[in-house]
């Protein structure tokens, strides 16, 4: 019988999990880093947490006799996505990445792109207030901007200070709408959206409420991904996952 292991941490990652749940033949564990504190159940069993490291992932991998990987964390959890899929390479496992597209400026959009979270001082101005989309786990990197109100919205309720003097956090699950994203920008008089660059239409809501409201937005480029098979949409990754039955 199949054994596969869904990494998990997308929305997409959530369907695929719910599409497996009743699959024959076939048995379906994800795996969470545990960002979250309250993550919404991906309709399969889960273990949450980190694997401590290369050596443990692929004992991990053998004591639970995996068969399959499929790959669907966040495009920016790259470090992750390059272990995973050398250990499956040394040991024969196969593996695949579901990667869903970055977004591409349209008409209207004035997005400036960013190599590092660190870049966004050298666009936006001194006095700005900056709404960061980018979570809390590399918040201490925009501590450069300067004299700035910074505002960065993450899904639990901290549990420490802001790393620096005229921040503060929002907390929200998304999804969030077009209108729900104008009205808190608009209610917050903000000059500038950071933005990491992770694709999908379920969270381009705030890049189209910037848009509709002039707000120029920084974009994080993605990391470098690995080598290796790649599918980038829902369907696509369950025709791979069923063909290993």
């Amino acid at each position: 019988m199949t054994r596969l292991l869904l990494l998990a941490g997308t929305g997409e990652a959530r369907q695929i999990g719910h599409a497996l749940a009743q699959e024959s033949l076939m048995t379906t564990v994800a795996s969470l880093a545990g960002s979250t504190r309250t993550p919404i159940s991906l309709g399969v069993p889960t273990r949450i947490g980190g694997f401590g490291g290369r050596a443990q992932f692929a004992e991990y991998l053998k004591h639970e006799r995996i068969t399959a990987v499929l790959d669907a964390t966040h495009p920016f959890a790259a470090a992750m996505s390059h272990r995973t899929s050398g250990v499956c390479a040394e040991m024969g496992i196969p593996y695949m990445q579901f990667l869903r597209p970055s977004w591409k400026p349209g008409e209207g959009d004035a997005w400036t792109f960013l190599n590092t979270e660190e870049d966004a001082a050298k666009y936006i101005p001194e006095g700005s207030v900056v709404f960061l989309a980018t979570g809390p786990a590399t918040v201490e990197r925009f501590s450069n901007l300067r004299n700035c109100t910074v505002y960065c919205r993450r899904i639990d309720p901290p549990t420490k200070p802001f790393p620096f003097e005229g921040g503060s956090y929002l907390p929200g699950r998304p999804p969030f709408s077009v209108e729900d994203e104008m009205e808190l920008f608009f209610d917050l008089k903000v000059d500038w959206l950071v933005v990491k660059n992770s694709g999908g239409s379920a969270s381009r809501s705030k890049l189209d409420a910037a848009r509709d409201l002039g707000i120029p937005v920084a974009l994080i480029r993605r990391p470098r991904q690995p080598e290796g098979p790649r599918v980038t949409t829902v369907s696509e990754a369950l025709a791979w996952v069923r063909r290993m039955k």
